[in-house]
Order: structure tokens, then sequence, then C-alpha cells
């Protein structure tokens, strides 16, 4: 979107020519910048809720970086996962204030000021090894200003782990689960809550698990009700779609 575009929307408004809602409804498919080799949605926070996210895997180092700057000129909270440390220390020469979490291997960058939820998203993990899905998890809800409490190890083979928890559990807004090996541990969750449980498979077993297949069936053919399941290892997914729903369940704010 151009700055003149940008004004002549506005003087629309302000003479009556269109009215307030007609001039959302055109910025919600204004136009995009185009990078040349990416073209960057700006408005994506105008229809989903939240600005696009930058997915590192593929891109070069110089390419995510021009992605990331431009995001940011903006003025919105960014997000880029599966990133490497190198990637995060060619973004931190424009941009000192971003973070970069180690084990969820995600960059953030904050501009705008928390507002925290008041409901609370549970991110639960069977174990160590399924510490970074989990933490991609849980640092995709905290830039979408999400409450998060963590309940991490606590897997079936030491069942009575997450039956300790299972109180806290109760008074979550959603929960994610994310676990390897077999995938019991969101069957579990889910038969203690009453809350959305979001299951998340990870690549995480030895030979038979088929790299987090065996897991993602069992999570698919769960008997609890109410878990869905997202991809094999997309703990970004599961938590940006926590998010969703966890905003849509806090009270108005009118």
């Amino acid at each position: 979107m151009t700055e003149q575009a940008i004004r002549d929307l506005l003087e629309s408004v302000r003479t009556g020519r269109q009215t307030i809602d007609d001039a959302i409804a055109r910025l919600r498919v204004m136009p995009f910048e185009d990078l040349g080799f990416a073209k960057v949605d700006h408005h994506r926070s105008i229809r989903c809720g939240f600005p696009e996210v930058i997915y590192c895997e593929g891109k070069s180092t110089a390419q995510v970086a021009e992605i990331f700057a431009a995001c940011a000129r903006s003025g919105v909270n960014v997000i880029a996962t599966r990133a490497k440390r190198e990637v995060y220390e060619a973004i931190t020469k424009k941009h000192a204030k971003a973070e970069y979490h180690e084990a969820a291997r995600t960059i953030t960058l904050r501009q705008r000021e928390k507002v925290p939820s008041s409901g609370t998203i549970a991110v639960v993990c069977a174990g160590t090894s399924d510490l970074p899905v989990a933490e991609e998890a849980r640092v995709t809800c905290e830039i979408m200003d999400q409450t998060t409490a963590t309940f991490y190890d606590v897997g079936v083979a030491g069942i009575h782990r997450v039956l300790a928890q299972a109180a806290a559990l109760q008074s979550a807004g959603v929960a994610i689960v994310v676990a390897g090996m077999e995938g019991a541990l969101a069957s579990v969750v889910g038969g203690l809550v009453d809350c959305p449980v979001i299951a998340v498979p990870t690549s995480v077993g030895y030979g038979a698990s088929f790299g987090g297949v065996a897991a993602l069936l069992a999570m698919l053919n769960s008997c609890a009700s109410g878990v869905t399941v997202v991809n094999i290892d997309n703990g970004f997914g599961a938590g940006y779609a926590a998010s969703r729903m966890n905003r849509r369940a806090q009270p108005s704010k009118s």
C-alpha cells in the first residue's frame, strides 16, 4: 500500500464518499509489498488478526533478513520460524531488539505493547526430546499476546506426572499437547480437560515410529473427544491455532 493510496482512501471517508466499513473492506485486500523474490502481505493482520509469519527453511539468510525488515517497517510484531542462529545474527544488525529462542528455533521482534490474554494456553510436552516443538508452540502463543503455562516432561511412561497437574490443566482455555513415540499423551489430556486440545505429533521415536507417523495416526484415532491434530513437528501451527481459539474465547472489550 502506498502513502497516496492511504491518503485517497482517508479523504474519501472524510468527504463521505465512502463509509468507514467500506474503507475497512478495501484495506483487507490492499496491495502487498513486492520484494522481487517475495511478496510481503502487510494486511494479513487486518484479515487474520496477526501479521505474516516468516518460514525460514529454504530461504537464504539475506532473503530472510530482507523479509524481516519489510515486516518490521510496518510496526507490527514479527516472528520467523525454523531459523538458524546465523539468520538471527544477520537480523540483529538492523533490529537489535530481536530475540533468538534457541530451543524453538524462532526469532521474534516485539514492537507493540503486550496485552496478555486473560485465558491461559497450556503447553504440555511428553518428554525433553519433544521440547523444540513445544517451545515453538509456546513462543508463537506469546508473541500473539497469549498467556501460557508449561507442563514439560509429563509423558505417559510416568503417568502420575501428568495426573498431578490435572487441576492446573483444567483451568486452561486451550491445551497444546506435544508427544512423539506412540503419541498417547494427547488422549490422556483429552480425557482430563473440557477445553479444546490441539495434539502435535513429533518425529521423536525409534525405527517403526516412521518419523512421527505412528504418533500422528494415534492422535488422529484418539478416543478422547475434542482432540484435533496438526502435522508432525508443527509447533507453530498449534500455537497459532490455539492463540486464535483463546482470543475468540475472551470477553468482548466493548
